[in-house]
C-alpha cells in the first residue's frame, strides 16, 4: 500500500530538515528523505553544513586558533606557554566528534516531532509522486500533497585540477587533513577558501591562494574587503589575485599548479592543493522528465519569491535555488514554505540575510554596500568605529579592524551594517535585527548597550554616521 503524507522533503540539510521539523509542528503528516551516509555507512542527517560544511569548519577553525593564540597571543597577557604542539588526528577527531553529536541530534528532533525518515535517493515525479530508492536498489513510491525539494549544492570541479581525493582535495578534504601540509595551495579566494586557509596557515603551512579575479571579496564593502586583504597577508596567506589555473601536474606526492597572472606563466609547487571555487545545485537523477518543474539557465530550480515551482503544491528552497548559498538562507526559506503550505502568509526578506566569513578578525555584513548604494544613486552618510578604540576590543587584545554604518543622507534609514573584527557575525546580526524594524542610525545612537562590549563599536558607528560618536573624532559627512 502506497504511503501518503501531506509534506514529503528530499533532502535532511539545513534547509530540508527544518522544514519537514516546522511542517510536523505545523500538524502536517511529513516524510524527509535523505541518502547521504557518514564514513560507518550510517545515514547522517544535517546535509552539506552539519556534516562536511559549516559546523566542521569552525570546529577546526577554533582550535586552530586556540594554538595560534598559545603560540603567539599569550606573552602579551603575561601567560608563558613551552612546548606547545599540535595533534592533528585529535583535532579532527573532535571535530568529527562535534558532527556526529549534532547530526544525532538532528534523528532525535525527527523523532520527537514525529517526522518519518525515508532512507535513500528522492525523486520527483509527476503528480507530486516521489520515488525513494534505498542503498540497496530497492524502490518505493509516496504520494505527497506538497513537495519541498532541499537537495542542496556540491563543490565545482575544475578541468585543470581534478580532484583525487589526496593531493587535490575539495573543501571536504580539507576537513581531514591527518597532517599539517608544508604548503598548501588554495584555488579560489572566497568564503571556503579563505577559511580552510587560515586554518593551515595557523598550524604552520605556507599557504598560497590563487583568485582568478582581480578584485578581493566582490561582494564585501570595498572599504571592509580592503582592510581584509591587508590582514590576511600580514596573517602569512599569500593571496594572489587575478591568477587563472591552466593546469596541474600530480607527482611524487606533490602537485604542480600552472597559473597565468599579470606578469605571464606562473608555476608554483604543493604538497596539498584545495579547490574551493564555489559550488553547483544538485539536481542529478532529482526531477523525472514528466515531473514538470522546470530549471533555469543556470541549472537551479526555477521558484517565485515564495519558493513556489512552476508546479502547485511543489517547492524548492535552499543551495538549489536562486540566492546565496547560505545555510541559515535555506532553514528560513524552509519555514516560510512550511507555513505556507500550513495556510499561513509567511515571506521572507531576501535583502537583509546576513553574510559571514569566519577568518580571524570575522567578516560580516548585512544590508547593501556602499559602492553599491553610490551605484544606485543614493545619498548617505557613514559612520565607522576603529576596534582600536574600544576598551573590550583592548583588553582581549583582538583591536584590528572596524565597524562600519550606512544610512540614507535624507531618512537617516540603516542600508548596511559591515564589520571586520572581533565578534563581527554577532554586530552583524544586531544590525539585522534593526533594519528589519526600519531603524535608523539615530534609533541605533540613542540606544543603552552596555559597557564594556564588543557591540560599543556599533554604537559608535551609529552615533559617527552623524557625527556625534563620543570616543573617537567625528568626520565630517560626506
Amino acid at each position: 500500500m502506497t504511503q501518503k503524507f501531506d509534506v514529503v522533503v528530499i533532502g535532511a540539510g539545513p534547509g530540508g530538515y527544518v522544514a519537514a521539523i516546522k511542517a510536523a509542528q505545523l500538524g502536517l503528516k511529513t516524510a524527509c528523505i535523505e541518502k547521504y551516509q557518514d564514513k560507518e555507512g550510517k545515514i547522517a542527517l544535517g546535509g552539506t553544513c552539519l556534516n562536511v560544511g559549516c559546523i566542521p569548519s569552525k570546529a577546526l577553525l577554533d582550535s586552530s586558533y586556540k594554538y595560534h593564540e598559545a603560540h603567539a597571543g599569550f606573552a602579551i597577557h603575561g601567560i608563558e606557554a613551552k612546548g606547545v604542539t599540535i595533534d592533528v588526528p585529535a583535532m579532527v577527531a573532535r571535530k568529527n566528534g562535534i558532527v556526529k553529536n549534532l547530526t544525532g541530534g538532528v534523528s532525535t528532533l525527527f523523532k520527537a516531532n514525529g517526522v518519518t525518515l525515508l532512507e535513500g535517493h528522492g525523486k520527483l515525479l509527476a503528480n507530486k509522486q516521489v520515488e525513494v530508492t534505498a542503498g540497496d536498489g530497492t524502490t518505493q513510491v509516496v504520494e505527497a500533497t506538497n513537495v519541498i525539494l532541499a537537495s542542496g549544492s556540491k563543490p565545482i570541479d575544475i578541468p585543470p585540477a581534478l580532484v583525487n581525493h589526496d593531493t587535490i582535495v575539495d573543501s571536504t578534504g580539507a576537513l581531514d587533513f591527518q597532517a599539517v601540509p608544508k604548503k598548501l595551495g588554495v584555488i579560489g579566494a572566497g568564503v571556503i577558501g579563505l577559511e580552510l586557509g587560515s586554518v593551515w596557515a595557523r598550524l604552520g603551512a605556507e599557504v598560497t591562494v590563487l583568485e582568478a579575479l582581480d578584485k578581493f571579496l566582490p561582494a564585501a564593502d570595498d572599504q571592509v574587503a580592503k582592510e581584509a586583504l591587508k590582514i590576511l597577508s600580514k596573517q602569512g596567506l599569500n593571496i594572489r589575485l587575478g591568477a587563472r589555473v591552466t593546469g596541474s601536474e600530480v607527482k611524487k606526492k606533490q602537485v604542480t599548479v600552472n597559473f597565468t597572472d599579470a606578469e605571464g606563466e606562473q608555476k608554483m609547487v604543493f604538497d596539498k592543493l584545495i579547490v574551493s571555487v564555489g559550488r553547483r545545485p544538485v539536481t542529478t537523477d532529482l526531477l523525472a522528465a514528466d515531473s514538470g518543474v522546470n530549471l533555469d539557465e543556470r541549472g537551479f530550480i526555477f521558484v517565485d519569491d515564495y519558493c513556489a515551482t512552476s508546479v502547485p503544491g511543489v517547492y524548492a528552497i535552499g543551495d538549489v535555488v536562486r540566492g546565496a548559498m547560505l545555510a541559515h538562507k535555506a532553514s528560513e526559506e524552509g519555514v516560510m514554505v512550511a507555513e505556507r503550505i500550513a495556510g499561513h502568509k509567511a515571506q521572507m526578506n531576501y535583502d537583509l540575510i546576513p553574510s559571514v566569513i569566519y577568518t580571524h578578525p570575522e567578516i560580516a555584513w548585512v544590508g547593501k554596500t556602499e559602492q553599491v548604494l553610490k551605484a544606485e544613486g543614493v545619498a548617505v552618510n557613514v559612520g565607522t568605529f576603529p576596534f582600536a578604540a574600544s576598551g573590550r576590543a583592548m583588553a582581549a587584545n583582538d583591536t584590528a579592524g572596524f565597524v562600519k554604518v550606512i544610512a540614507d543622507a535624507k531618512t537617516d534609514r540603516v542600508l548596511g551594517v559591515h564589520v571586520i573584527g572581533p565578534a563581527a557575525a554577532e554586530l552583524v546580526q544586531q544590525g539585522a535585527i534593526g533594519m528589519e524594524f526600519g531603524t535608523s542610525a539615530e534609533d541605533l545612537g540613542m540606544m543603552v548597550f552596555s559597557h564594556p562590549t564588543m557591540s560599543e563599536a556599533l554604537h559608535e558607528a551609529a552615533l559617527a554616521v552623524n557625527g556625534h560618536a563620543i570616543h573617537i573624532a567625528n568626520r565630517k559627512k560626506r
